[in-house]
């Protein structure tokens, strides 16, 4: 199937927000952006069909929103304990944007759409009940 493969990165708003000098995390965050990459584009490489990968697709936004909430839980919780927050911003705000990267692909914007309604259907979900 040829299609264009996904091109991630960490933002730099997002590095530059970091505390730390050594660029520890900065790092983390870059290989764990370059590992999604690779598995995501392995999968849409293998799929027989866009719809397909569409559905790797959606996976990976579904488990990134979940990141998301996590770490959006995360902050509060910190504050609470006197502790900064910034790491747990940092990785909020990294799961956002990458949801963002990937939602602007145009040849999976349709696909998308369908696979996430397809799977609202899936889970028993009716409109108007």
């Amino acid at each position: 199937m040829a299609v264009e493969p996904l091109s991630l990165g960490v933002p730099k708003p997002i590095i530059d927000s970091l505390p730390e000098a050594d660029g520890t995390a900065a790092q983390d965050m870059q290989r764990a952006v370059d590992g999604l990459e690779t598995r995501l584009n392995r999968a849409i490489e293998d799929a027989d069909t866009e719809s397909e990968a569409a559905g790797y697709v959606v996976d990976a936004l579904e488990r990134l929103e979940g990141h998301y909430e996590r770490y959006d839980e995360f902050i509060p919780e910190l504050r609470a304990w006197g502790q900064s927050p910034i790491y747990a911003i940092a990785w909020r705000n990294l799961q956002a944007d990458l949801i963002l990267q990937i939602e602007e692909y145009e040849w999976l914007k349709p696909h998308i759409d369908r696979e996430r309604n397809l799977r609202l259907v899936e889970d028993g979900i009716r409109f108007g009940k």
